[in-house]
């Protein structure tokens, strides 16, 4: 088992037991041992609970990276990479809201989550052909930051099987961002909707 295939073990380790017992609740080596992973290499590839919860979301941020497409308009492009998340959050569904009910109680954890997800952002802006570079690109970060926070919030509470809630919640978010092909197109700053939630998530 390579590195790469032990982390995935390890994260979807913690993440079953999150989604049974509750973030708090989560020992690193309790998921190791379970899914028989070797504890001393869990160790040192994750010292502690929050750096599984940073290579989730690099998971996370491949899977979207790898649907990038290079042609079509930019808010299709966006929407399939955040679809692309969302797969990977449904295939871990238990854990992952696990963990966002433990954010809203700690506001560290909700930061570290806020932080993380920022970070996805700008890596799907630059894949999609859109500078998150300097002001403006963080505005746009900012602006689709509010897009994926505001398909999160639908997310939690679509059961359909092929997400279609939360693929409605995601094109209409994108669409509130100032009109996503006015702030995702030009150079001009990404207006924040005030309706869209700006909370802590994955």
């Amino acid at each position: 088992m390579n590195d790469l295939e032990f982390d995935a073990a390890l994260v979807t380790a913690v993440l079953t037991k999150a989604g049974e017992r509750g973030w708090r609740e989560v020992s690193i080596v309790t998921a190791a041992r379970d899914a028989g992973l070797d504890l001393a290499r869990a160790r040192i590839r994750f010292p502690t609970r929050l750096m599984v919860l940073t290579r989730f979301g690099a998971i996370a941020d491949q899977a979207a990276l790898s649907a990038a497409a290079g042609t079509g308009p930019v808010k299709d492009r966006l929407f399939d990479m955040v679809m692309q998340r969302f797969d990977v959050l449904q295939a871990h569904r238990a854990g992952v809201l696990a963990v966002l009910d433990a954010a809203a109680m700690d506001p560290a954890l909700g930061l570290m989550l806020g932080t993380l997800s920022s970070r996805s952002m700008g890596w799907m802006l630059d894949a999609a052909g859109v500078s998150a570079a300097g002001l403006r690109g963080q505005l746009r970060v900012n602006g689709l930051l509010a897009v994926w926070l505001w398909g999160i919030r639908a997310w939690r509470e679509d059961e359909s099987t092929d997400l279609s809630g939360t693929m409605t919640a995601v094109d209409t978010a994108l669409d509130r961002a100032g009109q996503a092909a006015r702030w995702i197109g030009d150079d001009r700053p990404a207006p924040i909707d005030e309706e869209l939630p700006i909370d802590p998530a994955i």
